[in-house]
């Protein structure tokens, strides 16, 4: 087997082997059993009342694995490096349940950038939440703020979801698409919509809602081809009136918080998928050893050991970038969504590549449901379509050039 990144590096030092060697175990003995059954599942079963999914939740928090890089005497460069190492072996173990662990803590980080207490009380650490971004109508488009990857004939559509001022209070009235991660689930949200201004002017807005209450209701949970341990689903929006401080992010700063919330889920993407490879590339690696073909295992065969080059050679090239990412946008004021981007399309990309070499080196055994192998093709290609699809990202990203 291949040396894994927290044997070769000689910087690694004992804080991050301690978070590690608990995220690794976490990963291979909760997430990667729970991922392979919830992902024969039903969408509907998946968050059953008796389902495995809220140990995963569970052991989760008890682990504390969101607080490692949270350190008081750590240094954003040192948070950057424990994001990287325990976000990819969230990866390694599931990356639809790393998806699910990653987003349910939006609605606390967004509570508490507001400085509000209220809302921190609220909305504490442990609330399951999700990032209620994209609409029916509304999806890649809405990171292109501009317009400027517009077609010159075309126009935007409407707004589904829109919250009106109503003296002290907003009322919210609309609906989230139906891949809104955690979004029938969730108890709380973080809510991107758009802002009646009034005098028919409307700009964009951050709110932290609760989800448990009149005026939501949510749809049936999205049935996909992969990362079917993750919950997505659709929320509605009947007149819920919250609070005037429940928006803690206004028109005037909502694209740049935006682009903040999207270096941060395109970071982590990239750092879910470079685990996602990795597993792919070792599950084929140890199958090679084993399979034997022709009197020896087919690791011996030269296409066989080119192959599973490659596979490593993209793994180590991703991992790399997205530490670079990691670190570097976790040193600036303003984070560069462009490496963000760079790092969220080079993952998911390589993922998907190494998988679909992976079931290449598996063969037959590899197209059945039984083989992990299958699971994780199916599970990487839907990354490069969530959270901004890679070509769309692309342009945005080379727009910032």
């Amino acid at each position: 087997m291949a040396m894994l990144a927290v044997d070769m590096d000689p910087d690694f030092t004992g804080a991050e082997r301690a978070a590690w060697e608990t995220a690794h175990r976490f990963a291979r003995d909760v997430m990667r059993p729970a991922g392979e059954s919830l992902d024969k599942l039903p969408a509907g079963e998946v968050f059953g009342r008796d389902s495995i999914l809220w140990d995963v939740f569970r052991k989760h928090r008890e682990l504390g694995l969101e607080l490692f890089d949270m350190q008081s005497d750590s240094s954003p460069h040192d948070q950057a490096r424990l994001r990287a190492i325990i976000g990819e072996e969230l990866g390694w173990g599931d990356s639809g349940l790393a998806i699910s662990l990653g987003v349910a803590g939006f609605p606390t980080m967004m509570a508490q950038m507001s400085g509000n207490p209220a809302l921190m009380e609220r909305f504490p650490l442990g609330t399951l939440g999700c990032w209620a971004i994209t609409e029916p109508d509304h999806g890649s488009d809405l990171i292109n703020f501009d317009g400027a990857l517009s077609h010159p004939g075309g126009r935007d559509a409407k707004p589904n979801c829109i919250a009106r001022r109503d003296g002290n209070q907003f009322v919210i009235s609309g609906q989230k698409s139906a891949w809104v991660s955690n979004g029938t689930i969730a108890e709380a949200a973080a809510l991107f919509c758009t802002v009646d201004l009034g005098g028919g002017q409307t700009g964009g807005g951050v709110f932290v809602v609760p989800l448990n209450e009149g005026g939501v209701t949510k749809g049936k949970p999205t049935e996909k081809i992969g990362q079917r341990a993750l919950n997505q689903g659709e929320i509605f929006f009947n007149d819920l009136k919250v609070s005037a401080d429940s928006m803690v992010v206004g028109p005037d700063q909502y694209q740049a918080t935006a682009d903040r919330t999207l270096c941060l889920a395109n970071g982590g993407m990239g750092t879910t998928f470079v685990g996602c490879a990795r597993a792919a590339f070792e599950l084929a690696t140890d199958y090679a050893k084993a399979r034997v073909q022709g009197g020896v295992a087919i690791f011996n065969h030269q296409s066989v050991k080119s192959r599973l080059f490659k596979m490593y050679r993209q793994v180590e090239a991703a991992r790399a970038l997205n530490q670079r990412v990691l670190r570097i946008n976790a040193a600036r004021e303003t984070p560069l969504l462009e490496l963000a981007i760079a790092s969220k399309v080079t993952s998911t990309q390589a993922a998907f590549d190494v998988a679909s070499e992976a079931m290449q080196v598996f063969g037959g055994a590899g197209i059945s449901r039984d083989c992990p192998i299958e699971k994780i093709f199916r599970d990487a290609r839907i990354s490069m379509i969530e959270d901004g699809c890679n070509e769309v990202l692309g342009m945005v990203a080379a727009n910032r050039f």
